[in-house]
Order: C-alpha cells, then structure tokens, then sequence
C-alpha cells in the first residue's frame, strides 16, 4: 500500500515540486494550500505522515499542529514541519507542539525523503516485549541538587544500553513540571505522562502505556514529562507504581530521569527500582544535599538496592578534592565525569547524546562502558550471536585494559 502523504504549503511553487519529488519515490501525495484546507482532508481521509508549512496566512502550522495533536483520531500521525524558520526558538516550539521532525527550506530531495522514512519506520508500532523472562532492570538517576546532569546521564545511560544489546530500553521521564528527556533526543512531546494521567489508573493496561512511549531510532522508548506545568500534578505515586510496573514486564531496561526532590511519584520510582545512580557535583550545596540522600536512603531502608555515587564535573575548575569530596559524603565515588560541556552543549542543542553522535570518543566510551557496566549479569555473561559495534568497542578496550595491567 502507497505511503499516504498531506503536504500542506501556501507557496504553490512548493507544493509543486514536493509532490513530484515525493511521487517519483513512491509517495501517494495529497496537497492542501492553508490550515483550514489540511484539517477538513485529515477528518475526511487517511494519512501516513503530514509535511507542515509554518509560515501561512490565517492559520499558521503550529496552529494545525497543536489541532492535529489535540484530536484522538489524527494525534498518531508523524508530523514533519518545512519552514524557513531555522531558529531554535521555533525548533523548540514546533517539538512543543508536537512536531516529529522539523526541517529548514530549501531542503534537500534525498535527506527530506530519508528523513521521513525514517520517522515512518519508527512509528512503526509499540516495541517487542522484552525477550528476558525476567522483569526489567529498572536504573534511576537522582541528585537532590539540581543542575549535576541528572537528564544528561540518563538520556546516555539508556542510549548506551539500547546500543550495546540491540534491544529496546525505556527512559522514563520522571519529572512532573518541563521535564526534557524528549528534547535531549530531539522528540516531540506528541505523547506524554499527561495521557496516562488522565486514565483512572485501574484502567491503564500494557498497550496504554505502551501508546504513549516516543519512538527514537537509536531503539530508546521515552516516557515523556508532560507539556503544561498543571498536569504535573496529576502524577502519583500509585499512577507511577502502575506504569513502571507495566514498562518492566515489556523492556529489559528501564532508565528513570528522577526529579530533584522525594515526592510521592519520586518515592515510588525510587522503590521500584534495582540500581540507583546518585550524581554529585565538586561543591559544597551538592555535597550537602548528597548527604542528606544518603541518610535518606538508610532511613527507608535502601539496603537491597545497589547504590552508585558519581562525581560529575560540571564546571571547569577549583572543585573539591576527591578525598575531601569522599570524606564529606561518607561514601565512596564508584565514577568520575570530566568536565565536558565542549561535547554536551551541542549534543544538547542538537538532540544527539554523546554516546550516539561519537561512540569512539573518550566521553561516548565512557557512557558504553558504564552501560555494560550496569547490565544485567546473564547478559555479560554470554556473548551475543550477533554482537552489535556497541558490544564489540566495549569488548576491545576491556581486553585492553586487562592486557595492560597484565604487562
């Protein structure tokens, strides 16, 4: 069956030369000259994918995204905006309003086209049940300071994991207010944790919360935050129990982004789950609040969870000592973060994570090997029959490193 495409564009021009290149490669194209026009085909018909103007007359294209979204029967449809607004005020905006991709005119022939075969293939449906028959591994990042690279962290982590098995790994967006685990992948907030806050939660079963995961290529399933600041609230922690429960029994990883605080949904993503990472940074407040997580920590009994405290440096120089640092937490710190805002800065401004932009670099072998690291033992115990690159680089510097302090 023809790949139903609406192309909606006030430029005549444009509509013109789209429908031929995209006809030529297959496409079955339907073109609507203004808003108003690409909503009345939308009700009417069935579409694949919707390539977007912005700048139009009357009814702009974030308009018709925002409509497109907020109507049940269209919301799945992957959205694609063509516009000569290549600024990232209005990048962000068109993800805001639930933009799937969003690309500058004039574009190219050949990227427009893999571009949306890309976007068709990953809206492909819900991903495969986990093939472990056991529950998942369920790692949450959590700091009580804020600004220690809690979403960073965890948007590599679940990266990295997703690429060194092949499988599809779940990162969970637990902050309730503008949360940006989405964005740090460059996904639209199309779904998010508002959709299942609005279901009563004796209702939402496997395929609701399956519904309601982003889709990235690099085979990471996002758990959105949710858009408006009022829908935070919503979140509780029976509603968190539910759907963790759900997302463990369907992937074998589930990355938590945690928010800065123990709130009730915090409370209940933290008991659910295996491993929790704790970042600190080299400064006296992040040490403070560190300690502070840890006498928490004791107090409701985390002894059966494997705590792992990481030192991440988020600022140049004149940090503390790590003996100091160690003193003062009364812990041990298990990893080191270099300073690296060189590469995390336009990984972010980009929406591509160290760890899938350059996986040969120092950082990105960092992020593989704290993946491998905290893998489930039947998977490092046995080699894959068909290893993939990630599993091989992470394979070749351990055997190097062993040789190493052998001789």
């Amino acid at each position: 069956m023809d790949t139903r495409v609406l192309l909606v564009d006030d430029d005549e021009v444009i509509r013109k030369l789209i429908e031929s290149i995209l006809t030529k490669q297959g496409f079955s194209v339907t073109l609507a000259e203004d808003g108003p026009v690409a909503l009345t085909a939308l009700a009417s018909a069935r579409f694949d994918i919707l390539l977007l103007d912005v700048m139009m007359p009357g009814m702009d294209g974030f308009t018709v995204c925002r409509q497109v979204r907020a109507n049940p029967a269209t919301r799945h449809i992957p959205v694609v905006m063509l516009t000569a607004l290549d600024s990232v005020e209005n990048k962000v905006k068109g993800f805001e309003v639930g933009a799937d991709d969003y690309i500058a005119k004039p574009c190219d022939a050949l990227e427009l086209v893999a571009r949306m075969n890309a976007l068709l293939r990953r809206m492909e449906g819900p991903p495969e049940a986990s093939l472990d028959s056991e529950p998942a591994r369920t790692i949450a990042v959590f700091s009580l300071r804020g600004g220690s690279g809690v979403t960073t962290i965890s948007v590599n982590l679940a990266a990295g994991l997703a690429q060194l098995w092949g499988m599809h790994v779940a990162l969970v967006d637990m902050v309730a207010v503008a949360g940006q685990s989405a964005l740090f992948l460059n996904q639209s907030l199309r779904n998010t944790w508002a959709d299942l806050c609005k279901i009563p939660t004796d209702e939402i079963d496997p395929d609701v919360v399956l519904s309601a995961m982003l889709a990235h290529q690099s085979r990471v399933q996002t758990l959105a935050s949710p858009p408006r600041l009022e829908q935070g609230d919503l979140l509780s922690g029976e509603k968190t129990n539910k759907v963790l429960d759900h997302l463990s029994a369907s992937y074998p990883y589930v990355v938590l982004d945690m928010p800065h605080n123990l709130s009730e949904s915090s409370l209940a993503a933290l008991d659910h789950s295996d491993v929790i990472l704790h970042i600190v940074q080299p400064e006296i407040v992040s040490l403070r609040a560190a300690s502070l997580a840890l006498d928490t920590f004791e107090a409701i009994h985390y002894t059966d969870k494997k705590i792992y405290t990481i030192l991440n440096w988020t600022f140049p120089r004149q940090g503390l000592a790590l003996k100091d640092i160690e003193r003062l937490i009364k812990t041990r710190i298990d990893l080191v973060l270099p300073y690296a805002a060189d590469e995390f800065i336009p990984a972010l401004n980009l929406g591509n994570p160290p760890v899938l932009q350059n996986p040969e670099s120092p950082l990105g072998a960092i992020f593989e090997d704290m993946a491998m690291s905290l893998s489930k033992d039947e998977h490092r115990a046995k080699q894959s029959p068909q290893p993939t690159p990630a599993w091989k680089r992470v394979t070749e510097r351990s055997r190097k490193r062993k040789q190493a302090q052998a001789g």
